[in-house]
């Protein structure tokens, strides 16, 4: 049974806190004596149900309940003990207590705990890819909301065509929000301004974030096939009797490029918007 149950103060602020002896004459060797207490809630925190559950050989003997207020004997066994504690202002008091310093308190505790624990929101990778330009200077920016995104931003590698020209992929990492712009800003040489594609949040499905990658991917390597294609047709406007200015492609480049003007002379290679090229070697 047990043989004293007392509360203690320690510290500055004289906190109560409970020091039970429990003490039981063991006839065999798996009898067990346990000390259990339960917070039971209804509709969140606004019914809060404190129990102090004493349990011996797995039978429950004595019980505090908070919302009768006391010590309640479950069997004879706890009849001593529950009079006892019922008659200690003291112990009544602690055991009260607890509905907020116990239950109360760690269920806004693990209320919170729950909500860092939710797991973040998706994030949609949205790519950029422009293809088919020379030289290889090239710059691509992700914007949002018509500012410059650094954060999440993936640069893949200057990769070359086989035809002298190069494509280069930016990925943007982000979790995109309704009412969010994004632009995939590209600005090169050959171009007279730098070409811009919007995409808009519209829905979270992977399928709609694709199409519109695949879409944006698409349009630049149209401008830029469109601006190659537009060089073509004035260099050999060039060759049937035009201005200089034309660009004559030798090749394998090894020792670097070159123009020829409608002289016949030799001069660092231009293209067709006047605008210096500049060129790596293999």
């Amino acid at each position: 049974r047990i043989s004293n149950l007392r509360l203690w103060r320690s510290g500055k602020r004289g906190r109560w806190a409970l020091d039970s002896k429990l003490t039981a004459i063991l006839l065999a060797a798996h009898f067990l004596m346990q000390a259990k207490t339960e917070c039971r809630f209804l509709n969140g925190t606004q019914r809060v149900r404190f129990l102090f559950r004493y349990i011996y050989d797995r039978q429950e003997f004595v019980c505090f309940n908070s919302d009768l207020g006391k010590n309640v004997a479950i069997t004879a066994l706890g009849e001593g003990d529950a009079d006892k504690w019922n008659r200690d202002e003291q112990i009544l008091h602690y055991q009260k207590a607890q509905v907020d310093r116990l239950c109360r308190r760690n269920y806004l505790l693990g209320s919170y705990e729950a909500a860092k624990r939710e797991e973040p929101s998706p994030t949609t990778i949205l790519l950029c890819t422009a293809t088919g330009f020379y030289p290889l200077e090239i710059e691509i920016q992700w914007l949002k909301n018509g500012k410059l995104e650094e954060e999440g931003v993936a640069f893949g590698e200057e990769l070359q065509n086989g035809d002298w020209t190069y494509q280069l992929q930016v990925m943007l990492e982000t979790q995109p929000q309704r009412g969010d712009v994004y632009t995939c800003q590209v600005g090169h040489a050959s171009l007279e301004a730098p070409i811009t594609i919007q995409w808009e949040p519209r829905s979270s499905s992977s399928a709609r974030s694709k199409l519109w990658t695949g879409i944006m991917g698409a349009m630049i390597g149209v401008a830029f096939l469109a601006v190659g294609l537009f060089s073509y047709l004035k260099s050999k406007k060039g060759e049937s009797g035009g201005a200089g200015g034309e660009i004559v492609w030798r090749g394998p480049y090894r020792g670097g490029l070159s123009s020829s003007s409608a002289g016949g002379q030799e001069g660092p290679l231009r293209n067709s918007f006047g605008n210096f090229c500049s060129w790596r070697g293999y």
